[in-house]
């Protein structure tokens, strides 16, 4: 009952609603900020919620150290706790870890089939039924559209939902007109089902949809942020 109370009262839930249903089987999101916004926490606050609804989810890192994924999931954990005030908070979070995996590569020694494979192996052969996969720290425009071409068909073939982070130059102009960030819209329309960006305003971190199922409706305001000392994902 207190999961079901976590999962039904999370802000998340504006987000599916806004995406009719969530990201879905077998698609691909992106979520697109300038370096240090906030993706991170905003991709761990999804597989929390994920998790809570006991669906095994792959966090895959291409970052140098993992060590920050894990504190970021504790912190994320230890804030929604608080905020609802979790009497069993423990049990609960070790219960929830038990259906997270977390795998580290580096995108310079190894191609996206070798990594797909590594986690169809886990999915697979491993037995871990995995219902989403969050990969951060990818660089998406070296991977191209032959990366982000396999990257779905494995989304589709597994039935997945697979989150990628995107980080964007924090020079010179970011966004085109339909609020598309200049490094990947030559991406978006063939591989890319949902995009979303996160920009800081004043005190506030702004969640924006610039594409969902329905297509490019132009960039608009989500009424989602993110709390810039939480991190944590709130409905404004």
């Amino acid at each position: 009952m207190v999961k079901d109370e976590l999962i039904n009262r999370s802000p998340l839930r504006i987000l599916e609603k806004l995406l009719n249903g969530g990201l879905g089987k077998g698609n691909i999101g992106v979520l697109a900020s300038k370096k240090g916004i906030g993706k991170t926490a905003f991709l761990a606050n999804i597989a929390t919620d994920k998790l809570c609804s006991d669906k095994p989810v792959i966090h895959v890192s291409f970052y140098k150290r993992t060590d920050h994924i894990i504190s970021r999931y504790e912190d994320i954990f230890n804030e929604i706790s608080k905020e609802k005030n979790l009497q069993n908070a423990a049990e609960i979070s070790e219960e929830i870890t038990r259906n997270r995996v977390i795998m580290n590569f580096n995108q310079q020694g190894i191609d996206v089939p070798r990594i797909l494979s590594s986690m169809e192996a886990l999915i697979t052969g491993g037995n871990f039924k995995a219902d989403t996969v969050i990969i951060d720290g990818f660089k998406i425009k070296e991977a191209g559209e032959e990366g982000l071409k396999a990257i779905k068909k494995f989304a589709q073939k597994l039935g997945l939902e697979i989150w990628i982070s995107a980080s964007l130059r924090m020079e010179g102009p970011v966004f085109n007109d339909a609020g598309i960030p200049y490094e990947i819209e030559n991406l978006v329309d063939d591989f890319i089902d949902v995009l979303l960006t996160l920009k800081y305003d004043n005190q506030k971190i702004q969640m924006d949809i610039v594409k969902g199922h329905d297509g490019f409706g132009g960039q608009h305001s989500s009424h989602l942020y993110l709390d810039p000392k939480t991190l944590l994902v709130a409905a404004e």
